[in-house]
């Protein structure tokens, strides 16, 4: 289908617009146009067992029996209507049409009803019938062709999508937290399934797939399309979850459509509702909003941190509240199966993540904590970078992380990193922020460098071997290693530490600053190089003036910060014998895991800076993806001479442009 005919079909339904104008909001138009459209496609795909599931109903209707199962079967589809109404028959009788629509929309099955309950379609249908508009609302839809043989699943899915994405802007919001590009999860399940071809092709293969932040259910469609293109005999069941309740009806009206299971699409939160708790799949996939805080879910998500711990899903750790990339990824990650020992079973998991998760938090933060745990459990597989511009509510560059329990043989201890960004063609016309997008023919080229990464990295003759590299998982760990220097100090006393000693809370419960002040006051001038030399003059000049000595430490320590001043020749002071470190010269080094840090401090440190050691004690792991570090190429600037003629020429230019005008 070209995007002239989904755009055509959206336009249509959202023409119903001019019909509102006046008597709803611009942001409200959706509320109305989405449930019609869902409405209408499920009125067109029973139209053709419509008669024979009435006349079941009829025959059963006074029988103790479970008539739903029945119902079922004579519509050829997991859900039904019985009502004799059509939506033609309802536009057709302007003055009971809220009332036949209403009784309409109840003789669905049950789980129909609850997606149009989602919409609070009953309040839509009432307010528009206040208006005086709902016949003529009906009346558009009936004339709009959803017929599966004329629009398709695939098709439909489109046409959702582009009115999802009008509906966003309308409102103001963001339609990419509702469905993802359609050429992205492409490529996205390809690299998650491709790896499996050979097995899915086996006779009865059976897979269970899962989105835990499904949207309008555009990746798992996808999922199941591709294994069955494979394999049409393959049995594909489909498991998701969804916060929006629009998106999540267009979900589930899509599966019942597609004959899935809508039970299986289910409604709420996935971190503080885990409706599929317990459950494992084969594949997992998501797109989930990027950088969205996890604030209210905040009590939840930590009660099962801190009573579960590695028995939960959260046990590796708790990303910082503001962005809840890492938890979607544990969630993911608790529900893989567990592969046997023949090498059978496991699960792979792709998600998409903006740059954050890569680098985001210190050592042992907890984003780094959740990086170290799937690293040295050696699930991440590989990461792919993606071009920017590529989703409708976001500019910036993504990333596709695909992780799995049962690698190859090759891909143990390793991790693929495949730069993408390149691979992209320009959109003829932007759609939000959508300004690239990416080609069959590229997709089928990154799906197959993934796949031949291991050849393509060892193999520098390889066409594309820049754009694939390969590491060891413990080539993203490194040690933050805390470098001390002495403090170094001399003694004096001046306009700046009389003042410093007349405003120093600590003296001033040790006794009268101020008099302090007054005793120091005839050393006005005089330095020492010393902390002892300094102590001898002080106590003099203060015995003299009748100001007492305070004993303990909280003193003297107090005195040193008020007349002490940083003097790189100065006198190191000691603690318990040993150099106290300075913290304002302190500093940090990241080492790489399979580097002596005594032999980095050696080589990098001691060199400039001689007197300094290393506090083992502070000493932090870490882990960390540096993407774009390791696919950085130097280019170096032009020559000056170059751009001198450039700049040149551009005068020239401008003087010709201004001696035409003053012509």
């Amino acid at each position: 289908m070209n995007s002239s005919k989904h755009s055509e079909l959206a336009n249509h339904a959202w023409s119903v617009a001019d019909l509102l104008r006046g008597d709803y909001k611009q942001s409200d138009y959706g509320k109305v146009i989405l449930p019609f459209t869902v409405l209408r496609r499920l009125e067109c795909v029973l139209e053709p067992t419509r008669d024979r599931v009435l006349a079941e109903h009829d025959r059963l209707k006074d029988k103790d029996v479970d008539v739903s199962r029945f119902l079922r079967r004579a519509s050829g589809h997991s859900f039904y209507n019985v009502s004799g109404y059509t939506l033609e028959t309802i536009a057709n009788d302007p003055g009971q049409a809220a009332k036949h629509l209403l009784a309409y929309i109840g003789a669905f099955s049950t789980n129909a009803q609850e997606v149009m309950e989602r919409y609070e379609f009953a309040q839509q249908v009432r307010r528009l019938d206040g208006a005086g508009l709902l016949y003529r609302v009906v009346g558009r839809f009936v004339d709009l062709d959803l017929r599966p043989e004329v629009v398709s699943n695939h098709q439909m899915g489109y046409v959702f999508e582009e009115l999802i994405r009008r509906f966003a802007e309308s409102s103001n919001e963001t339609a990419g937290e509702h469905f993802t590009p359609r050429e992205v999860i492409e490529l996205m399940v390809n690299l998650l399934v491709a790896p499996d071809d050979d097995v899915l092709s086996v006779p009865g293969t059976s897979r269970r797939v899962l989105d835990p932040a499904c949207g309008t259910g555009g990746m798992l469609s996808a999922a199941e399309e591709h294994i069955t293109r494979l394999n049409p005999s393959a049995t594909v069941t489909v498991f998701g979850q969804e916060l929006n309740p629009e998106s999540w009806a267009i979900c589930r009206s899509d599966m019942m459509i597609k004959g899935q299971d809508p039970e299986n699409i289910k409604f709420g939160n996935s971190f503080s509702d885990d409706r599929h708790r317990g459950q494992r799949f084969d594949y997992l996939l998501a797109n989930p909003p990027f950088g969205v805080e996890w604030k209210k879910v905040k009590d939840e998500v930590e009660h099962e941190y801190a009573t579960l711990g590695d028995s939960g899903r959260f046990g590796a750790g708790l990303p910082r509240i503001n962005d809840g990339s890492l938890l979607f990824l544990q969630h993911m990650i608790s529900k893989m199966k567990k592969p046997t020992a023949d090498g059978r079973g496991g699960s792979r998991i792709a998600i998409v993540f903006n740059g954050s998760p890569l680098f985001t938090g210190a050592a042992e933060s907890g984003e780094s904590r959740i990086r170290r745990w799937i690293l040295e459990s050696d699930l991440l597989e590989g990461i792919v970078a993606l071009p920017d511009q590529l989703f409708y509510n976001t500019g910036i560059s993504t990333y596709f992380w695909i992780l799995t329990n049962r690698k190859a043989a090759g891909h143990r201890g390793k991790v693929v990193l495949l730069d993408a960004r390149d691979q992209f063609a320009k959109m003829r016309k932007s759609l939000g922020d959508k300004r690239k997008f990416i080609t069959e023919d590229q997709i089928k080229n990154i799906t197959r460098l993934y796949g031949e990464a291991l050849d393509a990295a060892r193999d520098p003759e390889h066409p594309q071997h820049a754009k694939v590299k390969v590491f060891a998982n413990e080539d993203f760990g490194y040690r933050r290693i805390t470098v001390e220097r002495p403090l170094k100090l001399r003694f004096e006393v001046t306009d700046e530490t009389l003042t410093r000693v007349r405003d120093s809370k600590a003296i001033g419960r040790a006794l009268d600053a101020e008099a302090l002040a007054t005793a120091l006051k005839p050393l006005h001038g005089q330095s020492w190089p010393t902390k002892r030399a300094a102590w001898d003059a002080l106590r003099t000049a203060m015995a003299a003036a009748g100001v007492p000595w305070p004993s303990g430490a909280p003193f003297q320590k107090a005195l040193r910060e008020a007349i002490g001043v940083r003097d790189p020749e100065g006198e190191v002071q000691l603690v318990k014998g040993q150099p106290e470190p300075d913290q304002e010269l302190r500093d940090y080094e990241n080492v790489p895991l399979d580097e002596d840090v005594e032999e980095y401090l050696r080589r990098e440190v001691l060199p400039h800076v001689p007197d300094a050691w290393i506090d083992h004690e502070k000493t932090k792991t870490g882990y960390e993806i540096p993407f774009t570090r390791h696919f950085y190429v130097y280019k170096p600037p032009r020559p000056l001479a170059e751009i001198d003629a450039e700049l040149k020429a551009l005068e020239a230019e401008i003087q010709a442009l201004l001696g035409e005008v003053t012509k």
